[in-house]
């Protein structure tokens, strides 16, 4: 049986390095893993006045997320934490107080930087957030990637063996990680 994963691009740049590791992700992902972009770029800044009567923007990312049997985060790292953009999405989601649409969700965090560190630090503060959202999220493999362009392609082919290797078995154990937590907590989906 199948899963629909929905996935969270951090950038809102078109030409985000975050967005060709995704296309990789998804290139190296089992095949019974069907994937969606949940699009963030649209999303006006959350205010709790709106929590009475949500924007048709924000009504579309909670009913992305609650069509999803998982979500994927890939994410840069923007001054030592997660872009603005993607927790505004996450405020969204996460309310109003009682309709999380994080709650029990299977959840794994990557992403990418041409630094040394690879996201670890924005990694860390994303996986805070979730855990207050009640998120299932996967806790290894970790994956902080240097980004090293000449090793993927737009199609999402990695020509680097080591760096496909581990995004493929990242891929393999995020699969498995939604097996399990489905198996305990599984979602009432409209996908």
């Amino acid at each position: 049986m199948g899963h629909r994963v929905g996935y969270f691009i951090g950038s809102l740049s078109s030409t985000s390095i975050n967005r060709i590791l995704a296309t990789a992700l998804i290139r190296l992902a089992p095949d019974d893993l069907e994937f969606f972009e949940i699009q963030i770029r649209d999303l006006p800044l959350y205010s709790q006045d709106y929590d009475d009567a949500y924007p048709p923007e924000a009504v579309v990312l909670k009913e992305a997320i609650d069509s999803a049997d998982a979500v994927l985060f890939v994410t840069p790292e923007y001054n030592r934490s997660i872009p603005g953009g993607l927790k505004n999405a996450i405020d969204w989601a996460s309310r109003p107080w009682g309709q999380n649409s994080f709650d029990h969700i299977p959840a794994a965090v990557i992403g990418a930087s041409v630094g040394q560190i690879g996201t670890a630090v924005a990694q860390q503060s994303l996986r805070g957030v979730l855990s207050f959202c009640n998120a299932r999220q996967m806790t290894a493999p970790e994956a902080y990637i240097r980004f090293t362009p000449e090793h993927y392609e737009k199609d999402g082919t990695v020509s680097d063996p080591g760096t496909e290797a581990f995004l493929r078995a990242f891929m393999t154990e995020f699969h498995d990680h939604i097996e399990r937590v489905l198996t305990v907590l599984p979602r009432e989906t409209d996908g």
